[in-house]
């Protein structure tokens, strides 16, 4: 489970997009559209006029004019917007910019670890979440665990930190996978061998981790796997409430969405029909197992939902709490097994290596001890984020003024990214080479095979967060992870279709655009 409750801004180039969609929502709404425009437009002006008097900055980055800021850089760009801030950032002295956008606050955003680690722990009070990212997420996350700052925060935390702790948890998770992979997945990639048919590896790595995520918080399970089926309702609703709440990100002022959300129309109709649909499914789950428990006056489950529950929790911050898990790990392990497989792919040998560590290990199951073993396995896996992070940005926002260890300044109220999609591409950080799929880079010793893994400094590679906020889930993900990708490689080989270079698209969770059509084949072992 990753930091999938990471909100991910600069999707810049949706702005136009985003405003059209507005205005069109207003003008179907004849009664207002004047009130509208005449509200709207001295607001713009009161923040147009306030951003150009904010004080300067000496800053690096694109370039910035009065009132449209960087827009003419962020259209020119607006389809290559992750490679430019990436190429920004490595030109700058000290891998750090600051960006000016069109009525928004100053945006520094940063590739350099030490700033990182400044951010995330060294002054950790100073850089929360923010009024702005909590309001973003407010209306689906509610007060739940990702959306929260302050005491409210630290009190979750504790409750989720003793329950990722318990072993019994460790032992569900792990009979989870073995019933969700031997049972279902496993069996779908047979017969899909057997027809030789295409299928979207992406798609069917989502329906399974939101299985094993459903499973694991919920204690419940009915996303069937067949891709050519249609995905459960829960699915859909979180798909939906997703989506837009990225889109409140990309709109080009707050005011918009806001707007769009006291009319009730557009998207933000959308998310709220979404947002009933999932909190009373899961509302109606946490009555039915509270019955049962008083019924029995026991705990009736290992899943999260339940220990939450006979713990004596409030209604709604349970319910919260596990909306917030769910959205964690629904998405991020399959993003980060869908690169994977495709790098691999375009990485025979290093493919083979793999499967010479899997055998080593044949005639064992795939338990907890021998998962921990797939030293390689880890290595690639970790290079496979390195350079394709399942969330790709991370924000904060400074409460007070302050300064960034490379001498970058920070004003009270600035937006503050971390860039874990640019981090792994700084030779400042992984050197000359950084652009190669080199597992062997995450080992002590040159050699893959054999050898001890590195710890590498979690603030050069960020991608579970890290710090006092780092993700709880970490260790489950790599499990779940290592599991089936093993369970796969043993079988099958993973055959692309499509021989270009996929597209990597960073919403809340980054994905690949259209997803990764496969042809799955039975392994010849004789070879």
């Amino acid at each position: 489970m990753l930091q999938n409750h990471q909100f991910i801004e600069g999707l810049d180039f949706c702005h136009l997009y985003a405003t059209m969609e507005l205005l069109m929502s207003l003008f179907r709404v004849v009664p207002w559209k004047f009130v509208f425009i005449s509200v709207f437009l001295p607001l713009l002006h009161a923040i147009l006029c306030k951003v150009c008097r904010a004080p300067k900055l000496p800053e690096r980055g694109p370039a910035a004019y009065p009132i449209i800021g960087c827009l003419i850089s962020f259209y020119k760009n607006r389809t290559r917007l992750l490679d430019w801030y990436t190429e920004l950032l490595a030109e700058s002295a000290t891998n750090t910019i600051v960006v000016n956008r069109l009525g928004a606050r100053r945006t520094i955003v940063t590739a350099n670890s030490e700033n990182v680690e400044y951010m995330l722990k060294t002054n950790f009070n100073n850089f929360p979440k923010g009024q702005p990212f909590t309001e973003i997420l407010g209306d689906f996350l509610g007060y739940g665990i990702f959306n929260v700052d302050g005491e409210l925060w630290r009190l979750q935390r504790k409750l989720a930190s003793h329950a990722f702790s318990t072993n019994s948890l460790r032992e569900f998770v792990m009979s989870t996978l073995e019933e969700e992979v031997e049972n279902q997945l496993l069996p779908l990639l047979e017969s899909l061998a057997e027809a030789s048919e295409v299928v979207d590896l992406q798609d069917l790595l989502r329906r399974l981790a939101f299985n094993m995520i459903c499973k694991v918080s919920l204690g419940v399970d009915r996303c069937n796997l067949d891709t050519s089926l249609p995905v459960w309702p829960l699915n859909k609703a979180f798909d939906m409430a997703s989506e837009i709440c990225a889109k409140r990100g990309a709109a080009p002022l707050f005011l918009v969405w806001k707007v769009k959300k006291w009319l009730g129309v557009g998207s933000e109709k959308r998310l709220k029909d979404a947002v009933e649909e999932v909190r009373a499914y899961v509302e109606e789950i946490i009555r039915d197992k509270k019955k049962k428990m008083d019924e029995s006056g026991e705990n009736c489950g290992e899943d999260l939902l339940s220990r939450l529950i006979f713990a004596g929790h409030d209604e709604e911050v349970i319910r919260d709490m596990t909306i917030s898990f769910i959205m964690a790990g629904r998405d991020t392990t399959s993003a980060a097994m869908t690169w994977l497989f495709w790098l691999l792919s375009r990485n025979p040998v290093i493919e083979q290596e793999l499967l010479k560590e899997i055998k080593n290990m044949e005639e064992s199951l795939l338990d907890y001890v021998s998962l921990k073993g797939l030293k390689l396995l880890k290595a690639t896996l970790c290079e496979s984020m390195r350079l394709y992070p399942p969330v790709a940005w991370d924000s904060k926002h400074a409460l007070v003024d302050d300064m960034l260890p490379d001498g970058t300044l920070v004003q009270a109220g600035d937006r503050v990214t971390y860039f874990p999609y640019g981090m792994g591409r700084m030779e400042a950080l992984w050197g000359k080479d950084w652009h190669e799929f080199r597992p062997s880079r995450w080992f002590i010793e040159p050699t893959c095979q054999g050898g001890s893994i590195k710890n590498v400094c979690p603030y050069k590679f960020p991608v579970f967060q890290a710090g006092p906020r780092v993700c709880l889930g970490k260790e489950m993900a790599f499990i779940q992870m290592k599991y089936v990708v093993a369970s796969i490689l043993r079988q099958f080989e993973i055959k692309p279709v499509v021989s270009e270079k996929p597209v990597f698209v960073p919403l809340l969770t980054a994905h690949m655009a259209g997803g990764l059509k496969v042809v799955i084949q039975k392994r010849d072992h004789s070879r």
